[in-house]
C-alpha cells in the first residue's frame, strides 16, 4: 500500500488577544487510511510568554499512515485555549489545514476563528469569560454546515511538516 509519513512539530501560535496559550490538535482523514504507527491527536502545554506576543510550544508530530487512495487525504485540525490566572480554559479559536501533497518541509501558518454567538453571548463573554463551542467538533475540518456560522477571526497557528511519500508510483496513485 502506499505510504504517508507525517513529521515536524506545531511551532506556535500568535494574534490572539491574550497570552497563556495552549493547543489541542488531531489528525483527520477518510476511510481508505489507516494509521501504522503514531498519535493522531494530543495536546501542547501552556505556554505563558511574558515579553513576547507568540505563544511557543514545540509540540512534536510523527505519524505514519498507508492508504489505499487519495480520497479523504489527511486534515490536522487545532482547538486554541487561553488558560487565565485561575486556571479556567477558555476556547480562543478552531482552525484546520490540509497536510501537503507534495513532499519535502512545508512552513504552514493555520487562520484560526471562534464562533461569534449572539449579542447577549458576546457580552457575556466579555464579562464573565467563556463563550460559545462547536456542540460537533466535526464542523472544524468538514464544510457541511459551517457556512451557517457566524464567526470572529483570531490568530494563527505556525507549524513545520515533512512529508514523506512512498510507494504512490507502485500502487498507480497519482498525487
Amino acid at each position: 500500500m502506499a505510504e504517508v509519513h507525517i513529521i515536524g512539530q506545531i511551532l506556535g501560535a500568535d494574534g490572539f488577544p491574550d497570552h497563556s496559550l495552549f493547543c489541542k490538535w488531531g489528525i483527520h482523514t477518510g476511510g481508505a487510511w489507516k494509521a501504522l504507527s503514531g498519535l493522531r491527536e494530543g495536546q501542547t502545554q501552556v505556554d505563558n510568554p511574558q515579553n513576547y506576543d507568540e505563544a511557543y510550544w514545540a509540540h512534536p508530530i510523527d505519524v505514519h499512515f498507508t492508504t489505499k487512495g487519495l480520497q479523504g487525504w489527511p486534515k490536522i485540525h487545532f482547538q486554541v485555549w487561553h488558560q487565565d490566572s485561575f486556571g479556567r480554559n477558555e476556547l480562543y479559536g478552531y482552525g484546520f489545514c490540509h497536510v501537503p501533497t507534495s513532499p519535502g518541509t512545508h512552513k504552514i501558518s493555520c487562520p484560526t476563528w471562534r464562533p461569534a454567538g449572539t449579542f447577549r453571548e458576546q457580552v457575556s463573554q466579555y464579562f464573565v469569560g467563556g463563550g460559545p463551542q462547536l456542540k460537533n467538533p466535526d464542523l472544524i475540518y468538514s464544510g457541511a454546515d459551517r457556512y451557517r456560522l457566524n464567526t470572529v477571526a483570531m490568530g494563527n497557528v505556525h507549524m513545520n511538516i515533512g512529508v514523506v511519500l512512498r510507494n504512490f508510483d507502485k500502487y498507480g496513485i497519482e498525487c
